[in-house]
């Protein structure tokens, strides 16, 4: 696994990424859903699992779920699980911060 660098500091993240406002991440080629939730940073992959929408064109509940902008698919940002059981699970990626920023698996 490799560990790619995202943010320079965790404070460039925080800036950078407003809470609860999902964002699109390119790494490698991989479209990722990046979601900053109360002050944590968590990163699933950006295609619903249902019909292939963006989900960084989806908003976050309540909840602390991502939700698709098609058909309103709930995912949990910690596990990647569909909410219903309805579709697959997305695949969620590992996200480190230290005092040399914000890495992200890939």
């Amino acid at each position: 696994m490799d560990w790619i660098k995202i943010f320079e500091t965790p404070a460039a993240a925080e800036n950078a990424l407003p809470e609860n406002l999902p964002r699109l991440l390119v790494v490698h080629g991989r479209r990722i859903c990046l979601v900053r939730r109360q002050g944590k940073l968590f990163a699933v992959q950006d295609k619903c699992t249902h019909n292939g929408e963006s989900l960084s064109k989806g908003t976050i509940n309540y909840l602390g779920e991502v939700v698709c902008p098609l058909h309103q698919y709930q995912f949990n940002l910690k596990t990647g699980r569909e909410c219903s059981q309805r579709s697959h699970d997305l695949e969620c990626f590992a996200i480190r911060e230290s005092e040399e920023g914000v890495f992200i698996s890939a």
